[in-house]
Formats: C-alpha cells, structure tokens, sequence
C-alpha cells in the first residue's frame, strides 16, 4: 500500500511529507520510501500557530479557522508531492500540528493536534488517519513519545543495541536491545529528553530580530564556549529529574524559559555565541543524563535523525560526552533521517486503517495497555 504521513513538530518550520510503499503485516512490515519534501509553512499560517503555542487565548471561532487552515495545508503538501513525483497514495496519515501538550498528572492528560483528518480526507479523496495521541491519552498515556513501536520494527539489529536519538523541537529517545535476544521488544523503552532545537531557534531568531530562523549547522554555538555551572543549574528543572514515561513540549521548554535562561545568561556575562553554545549543551547534557540514569546499559550506536542531525557542533559535543558509541544518523541504518517521523506516522496509519494493530508502547508512553491509535476520517 502506498501512503503518505505527514507531520509537523514543536519547531514548528513546515510540514514533512513522505510518501512510501508498505508491505506486510503487524511488526513484520517492509517500507520503502519513494518521495519525501518537505513544506515550509507561510509565514502568516506559521506565526498564528506560534501565537497559540506561546499562549494567545482564542475565540472558539478563530480556534476552528486555525484548524482548517492548518488542515487545508497539510492536504495541499499531499497533493503537491503526489503531483510531483506522478504517484499517487491510497492512504494518508497526519500527525496535525501540535498546539497544547499536557501530561497526564494526577488526572488524565490532553494532548491537542489542529489539522483535522476529516478536512484532510475531503479535500485529497483519501482516508485520513489522524489524532494518534488520543487513544493513547484515553488509556492514561502520555499520548508520547509514539514512534518508539515503528523504530524498534525499522531499525532493530540483531547482534547491536540502539539508540534512536531524535532531536527536533524537543529531542526524544527510543532504546532497541538486540533484537535477537530472547522477548527483546519488551525491552524497548523511550521517553522526551528535554529540548532539541526550539530553544536554540528562537534564540536565534531573538538574536538577529528574525532574519535567521536557525542557526545553519551549528556555526554560531561552535564559536562560543558552554558555560557548565549554568547547564548543571537548568538541569535542576524537575522535567530532568523526573523518570520516564515522560514528554514535554513548549508549554515548559518555549519562550517563557529562554527568557530566563536569557536572563542567567546575562548574570554570567555570556556573549550571544556563548548563550547559544550553552543552550546546545543543555540538549545534549540532558541525553547523557538520561542515558546514564535510565538505560539499562549505554548503547553501541547512537542513530541521530531530525533537523539537529545536521547540527554539526551539536553532534561533535554528543560525540564528546557519548567517546566508545559509534554516532551515525538513521541514513546509515537505511532510514532517510529528515523524514523518519513522517513515515512512521504514514506507519502508525497503515497499522490502524489496514492491519489493525495497536501503535502504542505501553512501557514508552505508560498506557495500561496497548491500543488501535488514530481516528479514520473517509473522503
């Protein structure tokens, strides 16, 4: 079956679009990748989500507007690259664009996706899965991190143990024993680490009044030197002390904190190229905090994917902490590393529509058990 999954994390930069052919069944599946973009968000559409996920109140009326606008976007970047590449998908799966993320606490939690599957199924003529988080949450969930079941069925090794170390917006990990020991996908375990990129983008974009959205390869965090009293202080944050299942998101790690982070930052005299090199080892202390605390031994490979893969100061300073695990990216391991959440969300999809088969880790996300994920809008 040839679907396409859609996604949009917590940076917030565009839509990831990937189109690929699944065969199989259940955790036996095979998946190729034949087309993936992805779609940066207009400038306008970008700044309301921004708005809403740093606080802005809505009228119930201006929330709808926002969601079909998102939705209509996203079912345009599945036209575009069915258009495109002369393929077209039987299927497509859309993670939304998430605006509230709450943990489940002393009650269940909410987890909020805009870009309503039903829109997205009206405006393509394809099935539509989308809402993943949901059943999830309703099983007292965190609703996240979800793509822990699709890494341990793509990038399991046989004689190796793995770390899939995704780091977008917020950076998240998922831990693959061998795969040929004995009941090895119980022992699959992942959580959020903590920020990825979106502490270091608005930085960035708060540096140079937005004319830079990112900070390309890490040049600029290279010419500072991080400041390890301050990263020690941030990671006294209870979401760094606190044990998986875990997930958090820019509700904690947004504008709000780089703001005090800012602040620290000026009581220690740091220049911008210090303050980013800082925030960069804040990403990459709280992986190594993680990992020493909770994995059962370190990995031998770490596989990076997500847009600080291509952080190359990033990784030399993962590298310098993580000196006898080999760091590759997920291309190595023969998944394309800028588009793995996207197909594993067209995954998750093909799971529920097709094979009917839960998506879910209960050990990642702390479900009570595992469950169909995904509502099925038809055209």
């Amino acid at each position: 079956m040839k679907a396409i999954g859609l996604m949009s994390g917590t940076s917030v930069d565009g839509v990831d679009a990937a189109l690929v052919d699944i065969a199989g069944q259940r955790d036996n599946i095979q998946v190729t990748l034949l087309a993936g973009e992805t779609y940066p968000y207009p400038e306008q559409l970008q700044s309301d989500i921004l708005t809403v996920c740093a606080g802005k109140a809505l009228t119930i009326g201006e929330f709808c507007e926002l969601d079909d606008a998102i939705a209509q976007y996203f079912a345009q970047c599945a036209q575009r690259l069915q258009q495109a590449n002369n393929l077209t998908a039987e299927l497509i799966g859309s993670h939304g664009q998430t605006v509230c993320h709450r943990p489940p606490q002393d009650s269940l939690g909410y987890s909020v996706q805009l870009g309503r599957g039903a829109m997205i199924a009206h405006l393509t003529q394809k099935p539509t899965v989308s809402n993943f988080r949901a059943a999830d949450v309703a099983q007292g969930g965190q609703g996240a991190p979800l793509v822990p079941k699709v890494d341990a069925c793509l990038l399991g090794h046989p004689r190796f143990s793995r770390c899939v170390q995704n780091i977008g917006g917020i950076s998240n990990v998922t831990y693959l024993p061998p795969c040929s020991q004995p009941h090895w996908e119980t022992q699959v375990c992942g959580w959020d680490n903590g920020p990825g990129n979106s502490l270091l983008d608005l930085a960035v974009q708060g540096l140079t009044n937005g004319q830079k959205r990112y900070d390309k390869d890490g040049r600029w965090a290279s010419q500072g030197t991080p400041h390890q009293e301050l990263v020690q202080q941030w990671l006294q944050d209870p979401f760094f002390q606190q044990s998986p299942p875990k997930s958090t998101g820019r509700e904690l790690f947004g504008k709000a904190y780089l703001d005090r982070a800012w602040e620290n930052a000026q009581y220690y005299g740091l220049s911008p190229a210090d303050f980013l090199a800082t925030l960069t080892e804040l990403t990459v202390c709280a992986i190594k905090q993680d990992y020493h605390r909770f994995l059962p031994a370190l990995p031998e490979t770490i596989l990076l994917c997500g847009g600080g893969s291509r952080n190359h100061y990033l990784r030399r300073r993962l590298q310098h902490y993580f000196p006898e695990v080999t760091i590759q990216s997920t291309d190595e391991a023969g998944l394309d590393s800028n588009f793995k959440e996207a197909i594993a969300f067209a995954v998750l999809a093909y799971w529920r529509y097709w094979d009917r088969f839960p998506g879910n880790l209960p050990q990642v996300t702390g479900a009570k058990q595992a469950t169909l994920l995904g509502q099925i809008d038809c055209p």
